[in-house]
């Protein structure tokens, strides 16, 4: 399959994007410190169907800052993704948020609404709609204190810890990683890592979402959560969110991201939902 790659430059930064397919667009925000990587396989799925666009934030692996690194607001993000929805045209477009990126697409929608047919946050991890709020307020700021005090690979046990409380444990639900994958956890060990912690996981965990201007928003809002999420807080922070909005969660089979379920399921339900079925 064809794979176009090109970079979008944007205030402060270069955006680096991946291009599959032809149809309407489907931006893909990820999450976290991952990249377009972890969006592969699910592209080359929807490719048929869709102009998958899948990107690198700013700050992480390819899409290079023009200065030193500096703390992003969730804002940035948004209007980092508003501008490649640009570069497709004007037409409302798809988009679907994984977990953090599922945060920078609310905050996409409240901004740049016209621009987003709908948006499908999985798992976005508003954890200022839970009554436990405070303790995560304390767990994103010891993971940042281990980083700054222990570094990168402490704070990712923490973190990793964090999000599978309550849930499936990862390493019982990924499977052998693709070679795309093992590329893509080498580029998140080579300053990803460094970067999310350093600069983003207190806007994205302290997000608080806009809950009047997203049900005025001219948007279609999904909120998607795992089957298999159990009690885990962003699982629970989306059902908290879907309240919120006065919707019903949208159920994909697996846990956060969608670990746990094959590609080709993850792929097919989330099309299913963008083309507005149940």
């Amino acid at each position: 399959m064809t794979v176009d790659t090109n970079l979008l430059k944007v205030p402060g930064a270069s955006l680096y994007y991946e291009v599959r397919g032809s149809g309407p667009v489907l931006l893909n925000i990820p999450g976290g410190p991952v990249d377009a990587g972890v969006f592969e396989e699910m592209g080359a799925l929807l490719a048929d169907r869709y102009t998958v666009v899948s990107y690198d934030p700013r700050g992480h692996s390819r899409s290079k800052l023009d200065g030193e690194p500096a703390d992003v607001p969730v804002s940035l993000h948004a209007d980092d993704a508003a501008a490649l929805l640009d570069a497709f045209g004007s037409e409302p477009a798809f988009v679907h948020g994984s977990s953090g990126g599922g945060t920078i697409g609310l905050e996409l929608v409240k901004r740049h609404g016209d621009k987003v047919h709908t948006l499908v946050a999985h798992e976005p991890p508003v954890m200022e709609l839970l009554p436990d709020r405070d303790r995560w307020h304390a767990l994103f700021e010891d993971i940042v204190a281990t980083y700054r005090n222990q570094g990168a690979f402490p704070a990712m046990g923490k973190f990793g810890a964090a999000v599978e409380e309550g849930g499936p444990s990862y390493s019982e639900q990924q499977g052998e990683p693709t070679p795309a994958m093992q590329e893509m956890f080498a580029r998140m060990m080579a300053g990803n890592n460094d970067f999310f912690f350093g600069h983003e996981i207190l806007s994205i965990g302290h997000y608080v979402p806009d809950i009047e201007a997203l049900k005025a928003a001219p948007t279609r809002i999904v909120v998607g959560v795992g089957k298999a999420s159990q009690e885990q807080g962003a699982c629970r922070a989306g059902k908290a969110l879907a309240a919120a909005l006065g919707i019903e969660p949208t159920y994909f089979e697996g846990a956060h991201g969608g670990a746990g379920a094959p590609e080709e399921v993850f792929a097919e339900r989330l099309d299913e939902v963008l083309r507005g079925a149940s």
